[in-house]
């Protein structure tokens, strides 16, 4: 719990952060559809903090649902291969960064799937 708790509001602080920057450090030194690549990462990585918080909240009232972790885990791993590749696309321009995004989809997917799984079986 205390693990997703930490990770949840460090994802949230760089958000935020993250978002600043791209406002007011980026705007005019990369290209809009960058910028809008770049905030797409930003609103991801926000909700999906959101999320590693509903986690640890979950594995407090039901520490016996370990699927949770695991779907933290991959909110976790979507965060850094959904926005991160999509920061560095931004940075960089390099497009075939953009094959690594889906891969972080699809663990956001997952873990949102273990979410209600957990919901079903023990709420």
């Amino acid at each position: 719990m205390k693990t997703f708790i930490i990770a949840a509001a460090v994802n949230a602080f760089l958000a935020v952060a993250l978002g600043a920057f791209g406002a007011h450090g980026l705007e005019g030194k990369i290209p809009e559809k960058y910028l809008k690549i770049w905030q797409t990462g930003v609103q991801y990585q926000m909700f999906h903090a959101a999320g590693l918080f509903v986690i640890a909240l979950l594995l407090n009232k039901l520490p016996q649902a370990g699927i949770l972790n695991w779907s933290g885990w991959l909110m976790v791993a979507g965060i850094i291969l959904f926005s991160g590749s999509l920061y560095i696309l931004s940075l960089t321009q390099v497009g075939v960064l953009g094959a690594i995004t889906p891969l972080g989809g699809v663990a956001f997917l997952a873990a949102w799937v273990l979410i209600i799984i957990t919901a079903v079986k023990y709420l």
